[in-house]
């Protein structure tokens, strides 16, 4: 493989890994696996901060409100599955610290998420639904909703929902079904998760600050960098260019980052082409800078390719003056 190659596949894995990060979780077709005793479609895990005191007041643009909330959640099923009708098609949403008050087993054997008829006469949960009980760190969670699907039904539609945020914390979407008979089950829609600032995940909210800061910070060193090189511009040595290209890189994709976080937070989709960009400026920019650094190491610019004859007489005369001491 080239050179050329594997930069472009590099580029191209870095952008693919990071286009999955996206805080409206879009499902197309998304089938249901077989977990435990129930089928399972993971919906999305976010780290979300709470909705701001009083948002409605705040001036900040995205209002501090944060939320889940689903829109066009269709569950679609077989044709020859329609002449049945069938049990809760259910969506389970739950913060981390919550996790253990999922699912539950009759007399402390195999835990199981969906309710079985043992754990129904115990009279804990109701057959072929979810296993849940209320938590005792968030009132209210974990919040748990769902749809039948009707006999010659072949779609079922969860109603637009929207889940207000009053607690910081990672959060959790599964979709779950208990009926073998929808065992080729899928789901379609999509579910959006907002931040009280924006569309960016907790875990990434930070970074929009951060680039901006670094934007910053390359501006001025290009201003004292660039007015030194106009200063100077008849002492400039080869080596020099070069840090000044990498400087220019690092402008570049230190803006095309901020822009794409900025992109990012305003709609909750990746934009593709600026983090192509900045995923590009950045390879180049380390490219070069490992290359400014080989280059340094072996001499270029810093010792002279050839020595003067005058340099090399001068050398002899004071290694004779010393050997003479």
């Amino acid at each position: 493989m080239s050179a050329l190659q594997l930069f472009t596949a590099l580029t191209l894995l870095s952008v693919w890994f990071m286009c999955i990060e996206a805080s409206v979780h879009d499902y197309a077709g998304e089938r249901f696996v077989s977990k435990g005793n129930g089928f399972v479609v993971h919906g999305g895990s976010e780290g979300i901060y709470s909705s701001l005191p009083n948002h409605s007041e705040s001036a900040i643009s995205a209002n501090g409100d944060s939320f889940i909330r689903f829109e066009k959640i269709i569950f679609r099923r077989p044709k020859e599955f329609a002449n049945i009708s069938s049990g809760l098609v259910q969506a389970i949403v739950f913060e981390v610290d919550d996790r253990e008050t999922i699912g539950g087993s009759a007399y402390g054997g195999q835990r199981a998420v969906c309710c079985t008829a043992d754990l129904a006469k115990l009279g804990v949960c109701s057959q072929g639904e979810i296993i849940h009980r209320p938590s005792t760190k968030n009132p209210g969670w974990p919040q748990v909703f769902g749809v039948p699907f009707n006999i010659d039904e072949l779609t079922a539609t969860l109603q637009p929902k929207s889940i207000q945020i009053t607690k910081t914390g990672m959060y959790n979407l599964y979709f779950i079904h208990c009926d073998p008979n929808l065992k080729e089950l899928v789901v379609e829609g999509k579910s959006i998760w907002k931040n009280p600032t924006g569309y960016l995940p907790g875990r990434m909210a930070p970074l929009m600050n951060f680039y901006g800061f670094m934007s910053l910070a390359f501006v001025i060193l290009g201003i004292f960098w660039f007015s030194q090189y106009a200063r100077f511009w008849r002492e400039v040595i080869p080596l020099q260019n070069c840090i000044t290209l990498v400087i220019t890189l690092g402008m570049f994709e230190m803006a095309l980052w901020y822009f794409d976080y900025a992109e990012f937070n305003e709609t909750g989709v990746r934009p593709t082409g600026i983090t192509v960009w900045a995923v590009t400026f950045g390879t180049v920019k380390r490219t070069v800078s490992r290359l400014i650094i080989l280059m340094v190491s072996m001499g270029y610019g810093v010792v002279r390719p050839t020595v003067r004859w005058s340099h090399i007489k001068s050398y002899y005369a004071w290694r004779h003056v010393l050997s003479c001491i």
